[in-house]
């Protein structure tokens, strides 16, 4: 697409563009550390940060802005997704100020703007900062000035309210699950922050909470009634110009006071309408609640495996079981059942252990080499017991993870035909290709035993690849359970959302 003709009357503009986010899993016992956010590549500024993620929220962002004559896009000092992706706890609030604070000083320092774009996620939890996105956009407000247009791009699991628009101006939230419209939301902020820098946007927005809490592996949008609300946004968009509309499904793995689903919707100028097609959204959502809980079959790993026998003997391959529950990455549940069921062609990938994968690194493992480790578990109770796996190394490098970032692994064949990947941070498998990167062919095995909740899909169910889908977790009520009243809230009381409670809500 080329870029928009140059117009003699049409000043230039200067946008900085930051970058900080993290999908914070506050019950894990890891805290996510300044040294996290540090690594080859990370922090980053200028052009490297803006080709930094080129199919997501800041490529769609990087590419539409240059799409107009007279834009000028400067990269700020900012850390990337952290290395041990989202297996991680609390941000601690030494990083959080570490790093904002260089940003702020690289705006003041680079300055002025008439915009900043933020690639942000909305579900980063900071000890001591209950709100850290919307702290962020009133600090980036208060150096940049009042007139400059503040817009930022986040994920569905975002726990978002009012006191973000509060400082900024626009939010675009991905509105599928898996996230296959990054990279349009972040066209979809360029387009509207030059409009509005250039003073043909009026940003006026309505938030609404509504007191629902649920857990991510229910809000696959590709089955109703999660596709339905999709929809429904979408619909809005169409039928009304100028108008953005938001449904974050919310994040229940952080103890923080905005928790649960939040409807945003922003027009141009007209807040009557804002409102009206909020209430709308948040209607809709609330007579659906009793359904948004209901929309998914979760096994316990014994019931899924034998279900996957089942299929596996009828001829129904590939299957995939997906632990949803795993949040640390080192549980070692399904491993342990695959052993006791004595499955084969049988792909485990993976167990989270990088005590152990750093010390077969250093000692300079190769394939062949016999194997004879206890792996995984320990990390806290929603982990297990290690499991102690004999057979052979068949492979070591660094492989793609389904959150962006890269893990080191071993790979070990045992067992009649299984192989078990061993990673040092939790690897989402959202892609048999994946595999390919790890010297793995899909087509040697009948399972695939993955950790994730719903971003799988992407690669497995929507391309037709699995013949069998099964979700499962542990029969306690541990870390990603979908019972989220085994969790230990300390900020916030569940009571007060739906099904938890009996709360009311009227817009």
């Amino acid at each position: 697409m080329s870029a928009h003709p140059p117009t003699p009357d049409i000043a230039p503009l200067r946008i900085a563009v930051l970058h900080f986010a993290h999908e914070t899993v506050t019950f894990l016992a890891q805290d996510t550390e300044l040294n996290d956010f540090i690594y080859e590549g990370s922090p980053c500024r200028d052009e490297a940060l803006l080709q930094a993620d080129p199919r997501g929220y800041m490529g769609g962002f990087v590419r539409c802005a240059r799409e107009y004559a007279g834009i000028e896009l400067v990269g700020i000092d900012s850390p990337l997704f952290p290395k041990t992706g989202i297996g991680s706890g609390w941000v601690t609030q030494e990083a959080y100020e570490h790093f904002t604070q260089a940003m702020l000083r690289d705006l003041a320092d680079r300055g002025p703007f008439d915009g900043v774009y933020m690639a942000l996620h909305g579900a980063m939890a900071v000890r001591g900062v209950p709100r850290p996105e919307a702290e962020l956009a009133a600090r980036v407000r208060r150096v940049v000035g009042p007139n400059a247009i503040l817009g930022a791009t986040f994920d569905p699991h975002g726990n978002e309210d009012e006191q973000f628009l509060e400082a900024a101006d626009f939010a675009f939230c991905v509105k599928f699950y898996p996230h296959y419209d990054m990279h349009l939301q972040g066209e979809r902020a360029a387009r509207a922050m030059v409009r509005a820098m250039r003073g043909d946007f009026s940003p006026t927005s309505t938030t609404l909470k509504v007191p629902i809490v649920s857990p991510t592996v229910l809000q696959w949008t590709g089955a109703s009634p999660w596709m339905d609300l999709a929809q429904q946004a979408l619909v809005w968009e169409a039928r009304e110009p100028d108008t953005v509309v938001n449904i974050y499904f919310g994040f229940p793995w952080s103890d923080v006071p905005d928790i649960g689903m939040t409807v945003q919707v922003t027009t141009n100028g007209d807040a009557a309408l804002s409102a009206r097609i909020a209430a709308d959204l948040a209607r809709s959502a609330w007579r659906m609640r009793k359904a948004l809980l209901h929309t998914t079959k979760i096994h316990t790993i014994d019931e899924g495996i034998e279900k996957a026998r089942q299929d596996m003997a009828a001829g129904r391959t590939p299957v995939v079981l997906a632990d949803h529950s795993d949040r640390s990455g080192s549980a070692t549940w399904v491993l342990d059942a695959v052993l006791r069921h004595d499955l084969h062609r049988t792909l485990v990938a993976s167990v989270a252990d990088k005590a152990l994968v750093s010390r077969l690194m250093r000692e300079g493992i190769r394939p062949g080499a016999s194997f004879d480790h206890l792996v995984g578990g320990l990390v806290d109770e929603s982990a297990g017991q290690p499991v102690r796996v004999t057979g052979t190394v068949l492979g070591t490098g660094s492989a793609q993870d389904g959150t962006g970032g890269r893990s080191d692994y071993v790979s070990v064949r045992f067992g009649a035909g299984n192989v078990l990947v061993i990673s040092t941070y939790l690897m989402q498998i959202i892609d048999p290709a994946m595999f390919t990167g790890m010297g793995l062919d899909a087509a040697d095995f009948d399972l695939f035993a993955i950790k994730s909740r719903v971003h799988f899909r992407r690669g497995f169910d929507d391309t037709g690849f699995a013949a069998s889908i099964l979700l499962v977790e542990p029969p306690e009520p541990y870390l990603g359970t979908v019972r989220l009243d085994g969790l230990r809230y300390a900020n916030v009381r569940l009571e007060d959302y739906y099904p938890y409670g009996d709360p009311t809500f009227e817009v």
